[in-house]
């Protein structure tokens, strides 16, 4: 018999269909577990309006920034853990707002005439971690022009930023720190 005289045969009722016997039960317990694995709805759009605040905060930031009305670093919080990688002057891990801008900030902006100036190229915002690339430009105290290219990522909780994982062209860093 072929597939289709098959399929017709057991459409008509003359071959016995096997069908699964699922109780009610069983069928109400597989349908809570695969509840309770999946995230509430409303938890996903907490998170993604989290997401989306946190990237207009830090936009913003970049902005002020960029326009010499602020800076990214307002938004630190007392106690952010600030993380420059790689292998540079200045790489390490900094506890602290204070620690930070005076060990790494400092030594790098006491080498500048002027204020390094962000340009954002992307910013990605899932949850409380948002991710700026963007380039940054300056004049050094001697008036060569200091270049960089960065990633940022961010973590925030209740608009200040709590840690960071800075990545940036540590030779240019290292050429400017001379």
């Amino acid at each position: 018999m072929t597939l289709l005289a098959t399929a017709f045969a057991a459409a008509r009722g003359r071959l016995p269909v096997r069908r699964p016997s699922l109780s009610m039960r069983t069928i109400c317990a597989s349908l809570l577990c695969l509840a309770l694995a999946l995230p509430p709805a409303h938890a996903a759009d907490a998170d993604a309006a989290t997401a989306i605040d946190n990237a207009a905060l830090v936009r913003g930031a970049f902005e002020d920034w960029r326009t010499g009305r602020g800076s990214v670093f307002k938004l630190l919080a007392d106690d952010v853990e600030w993380t420059v990688a790689g292998d540079s002057p200045v790489s390490g891990v900094y506890r602290s707002r204070q620690d930070f801008l005076e060990r790494a900030a400092g030594p790098i902006t006491a080498r500048l005439s002027t204020p390094i100036v962000p340009e954002v190229k992307h910013v990605v915002a899932q949850g409380d971690a948002v991710v700026v690339i963007w380039d940054g430009t300056a004049t050094t105290r001697d008036g060569e022009t200091y270049r960089n290219s960065y990633a940022w990522h961010m973590v925030l909780d209740n608009g200040r930023i709590t840690r960071v994982v800075a990545f940036l062209d540590t030779w240019a860093l290292e050429r400017l720190m001379r």
